[in-house]
């Protein structure tokens, strides 16, 4: 799950739709976007918008608090620890996957939620920014 949740944030172009066809032929629900910002909330609020649009998550809390939960996981593998942008001034591009599906294919009756973020992140300033990755698996 979390293999195919950052192949579909890191592919680019017709692999993207490769990739999501594929996820959801094996029986994962699928919700993609881009998102750029020095604030985190914009990132977190992109993410939970991205997976409610596509009917991801629901009103429950029990689906809003994985999601919120792999999304910080996956961003705190981005930031190499504690999630700081702005006031360190550091800035992310991303494109994101996020997942909802078994754990492994064998185990289809317990489900999970998986984000995987891809892209740049670094100084406000073309050319001092870095390619990132980060992932974050709940249960459901």
């Amino acid at each position: 799950m979390g293999k195919i949740a950052l192949l579909i944030a890191m592919a680019e172009g017709d692999l993207i739709e490769a990739y999501v066809s594929s996820a959801r032929e094996k029986g994962f629900l699928v919700a993609t976007g881009k998102v750029g910002s020095m604030d985190v909330q914009k990132i977190i609020a992109a993410v939970e918008t991205a997976a409610k649009r596509e009917g991801l998550v629901d009103e429950r809390y029990r689906s809003q608090h994985a999601l919120y939960h792999a999304i910080l996981d996956a961003l705190q593998g981005l930031g190499r620890g504690p999630i700081q942008l702005g006031n360190v001034l550091r800035t992310v591009g991303l494109r994101f996957a996020i997942l909802i599906g078994p754990r492994t294919l064998s185990d289809k009756d317990d489900l999970w939620i998986a984000v995987g973020m891809y892209g740049m992140i670094g100084a406000p300033i073309k050319g001092h920014e870095h390619e990132v990755c980060g992932l974050g698996i709940n249960h459901l």
